[in-house]
């Protein structure tokens, strides 16, 4: 049986959050740096990764239960 993979919106989502992940990792920096805006860049990146993970069907979207 072979198994089909994700899709490259899963992947992209993975990414985004690993992305967002550093960017909380660095959190006091950047907020000294760009202030208030940071916590908006780590809120907008979460949401985009979380969405594209979320959209994503998954390999065996057309099956029936």
């Amino acid at each position: 049986m072979l198994e089909k993979k994700r899709s490259s919106k899963f992947w992209a989502g993975n990414i985004i959050l690993a992305f967002s992940m550093a960017v909380l990792f660095f959190m006091g920096p950047l907020a000294s740096w760009i202030g208030t805006w940071a916590m908006a860049l780590w809120m907008g990146l979460a949401a985009i990764g979380f969405y594209l993970i979320t959209t994503d069907k998954g390999p065996n979207s057309n099956e029936v239960d």
